[in-house]
């Protein structure tokens, strides 16, 4: 029986208003999650230790091989000088000493290299117009094999000692070539090449690989190389069909000091560059190889500093124990490498190597796909907001893009607009400061991101973004690229309104850009594909998680899902972006938002979501912060004052 003087109400009660606490701890859990990352990355991808001059007989020393290092670079040894001609003649009897019969194959200087030496105040007349590589045999047991040849230059640029460019190299091979024969007899015959006048043009490799009379037996190249003082030596670029060469690399992977850097990606970028070293020449001539170099310290590059006491000695170790370890495998082998297509891989934090064929992109694509399906099935994400958060992505993306050209343009003007080679390597000195400045601007620009400005702040943002790419042409000179991305920005940002509130259209909108960016370049170029796809999928599987577990995201925990995500994936990008800054970061700083994009795809959700009030949106403090870090970024790029030649 109801009691008639009771009013029933089927209407909840409101409420009571949460406290907007959580939100500022998320965005502190962004920042954590972001340190991490970089602790991770910085950990992992070190130099290795050098192993000292009493190290086992069989392993590289870097304590050995800097004997040979102090030797070489005690003064410039350009083509054509008494410095260059003692250089030789110690190579001689180093070589003569761990029984490599060496000989000098003369062969003559190039017109171009001719001229070269004339703008460098060098005498071709003082080198009788000719080029004197080195030459040596280690034998093996198989004098039918197909012999492996492993090779760097001794030359030097006028006034560098050249310590790592390319003393190491030079030294990392008579270790090498001391530790294999530590190891036993070989299978097959190493030739030992010593090139010259690689700074000049390539005259030795050409001289070798078009004179030496066995070259068509030769079976594969390695090379090394050197444009800095120091970080890991990466395997940047391949013969042609590298399939078995990767493979090999991914073998011998576990048995390196510090492991393997390597990735398709760079492979594919050099490829696309106007750089040549010795490599190129055997490269052009369809001869399967490596090419190991470390581009780290660049100050030192053709410097003055570039000595043996500036030298980096654990990228010594590194660049030597992947020669060595590659180079042994190969002696021994009952057969070289076979070719084939062309792989897909990466190492993962140096301590192994991640390869698959090309094809397979596509069932990542399928899989990673299915899996933001489900998430946004699960989220009740309608399609029309997903895409909108996919253009959000876009408006960031491009958006970043011209910022961080903006902030490169306070350290000094543009390596396309660099005539004086002064101003080149006065830029290289100031790359360590590029990077940290492209850094901050772009983990700023992301923070402006997440804060999900709207209305009169987002027209105010895209002002500022117009602004920055209209100096980027005025200052810079014109550039498609920027321009282009600057009207990209604008478009996408005032055109298509934000997504909703809910963290659920942003994030998977996100992980949809990434995904699409990497079907295209799946059917465009497969072998950069993987830096879209494997973190996408990733991403797009810790979006199913969360949502299968709490689709209504009403617990505070489920934000570890994206937390682990993005510290160990996270990690493995910014690792990623240390050499392609250092490769390709002066002129195009912008190309790191792509980096910056595949980070927001896993760790947006630490800023969007708000267990208990998923409806309040992200913490508008996240704006002030990232303009705070655009502001240190520019202050940053611009602290080093700009010296220029009078």
């Amino acid at each position: 029986m109801v009691d008639k003087g009771v009013t029933m109400s089927t209407t909840r009660p409101k409420p009571r208003a949460r406290s907007p606490r959580g939100r500022p701890a998320l965005g502190i859990l962004l920042l954590v999650s972001l340190l991490m990352g970089l602790g991770l990355a910085a950990l992992l991808t070190r130099s290795p230790a050098p192993r000292p001059a009493d190290a086992e007989a069989a392993r590289f020393s870097a304590g050995r091989a800097m004997v040979d290092v102090e030797r070489l670079a005690r003064a410039p040894r350009p083509l054509g000088t008494p410095e260059h001609a003692e250089a030789r003649a110690y190579l001689l009897d180093r070589m003569q000493a761990l029984g490599l019969d060496p000989v000098v194959m003369e062969g003559p200087l190039s017109p171009g290299s001719i001229r070269r030496m004339e703008r460098w105040d060098l005498s071709p007349e003082a080198a009788g117009y000719r080029v004197r590589n080195l030459v040596g045999h280690l034998p093996g047991r198989d004098p039918t094999a197909a012999p492996v040849v492993l090779m760097a230059h001794y030359d030097s640029v006028p006034g560098s000692p050249g310590a790592a460019d390319d003393a190491t190299g030079v030294a990392a091979i008579l270790e090498s070539v001391r530790a294999i024969q530590a190891r036993g007899p070989t299978q097959r015959t190493l030739i030992v090449l010593i090139t010259d006048a690689e700074e000049l043009g390539l005259d030795g490799a050409r001289v070798f690989f078009g004179d030496y009379p066995d070259r068509a037996r030769i079976g594969f190249v390695i090379n090394l190389e050197a444009r800095g003082g120091g970080g890991r030596a990466m395997m940047f670029e391949t013969g042609p069909g590298n399939a078995g060469a990767v493979g090999l690399l991914a073998e011998v992977a576990p048995h390196v000091d510090g492991g393997v850097t390597s990735n398709s990606l760079a492979v594919a970028i050099y490829r696309m560059m106007q750089n040549d070293t010795d490599f190129s020449v055997p490269r052009d001539r369809g001869l399967a190889g490596l090419n190991f170099a470390f581009i780290g310290r660049a100050e030192q590059y053709h410097r003055p500093s570039s000595t043996p006491e500036a030298l980096d000695r654990g990228s010594l170790q590194h660049i030597g124990s992947q020669a060595l370890e590659v180079t042994d495998r190969l002696l021994r082998a009952e057969s070289l490498p076979e070719a084939g297509p062309d792989r897909v891989y990466a190492d993962a934090f140096g301590r192994a190597m991640i390869v698959m064929a090309a094809p397979w992109g596509w069932g990542l694509v399928v899989v990673s796909l299915g899996l933001l399906a489900f998430a946004a099935f699960r989220s009740r994400t309608a399609l029309a907001s997903l895409l909108r958060g996919a253009v959000d992505g876009v408006a960031f993306l491009a958006g970043a893009f011209v910022l961080a050209q903006a902030v490169r343009l306070a350290a000094g003007p543009m390596l396309r607009r660099v005539e004086s080679a002064e101003v080149y390597y006065q830029l290289l000195e100031r790359l360590p400061l590029m990077e940290v400045a492209t850094g901050l601007a772009l983990f700023g620009a992301a923070l402006v991101f997440l804060a999900g400005l709207g209305g009169r702040l987002r027209l105010g943002w895209m002002g500022v973004v117009a602004v920055l790419g209209l100096m980027v042409q005025l200052i810079g000179g014109w550039d498609p690229v920027s321009a282009g991305m600057t009207g990209l920005a604008l478009v996408a940002a005032i055109a298509v309104p934000p997504p909703a509130a809910s963290p659920w259209p942003r994030w998977l909108g996100l992980i949809a850009l990434v995904l699409a960016m990497g079907t295209l370049t799946q059917a465009l170029l497969p072998e950069a594909a993987f830096l879209f796809l494997w973190p996408g999928l990733v991403a797009a599987g810790a979006a199913a998680l969360v949502a299968g577990i709490d689709p209504e995201l009403m617990r505070a925990r489920i934000a570890l899902v994206p937390l682990v995500a993005a510290v160990l994936v996270g990690a493995w990008l910014l690792a990623m972006a240390h050499p392609v800054f250092l490769g390709i970061g002066m002129d195009l700083p912008g190309i790191l938002a792509l980096i910056a994009l595949l980070w927001l795809s896993l760790a947006a959700p630490l800023a969007l979501m708000t267990p208990n009030s998923p409806g309040a949106g992200p913490w508008r403090g996240l704006a002030v912060a990232g303009l705070v870090l655009i502001v240190a970024a520019t202050s940053v790029s611009a602290s080093a004052p700009m010296v220029l030649p009078g």
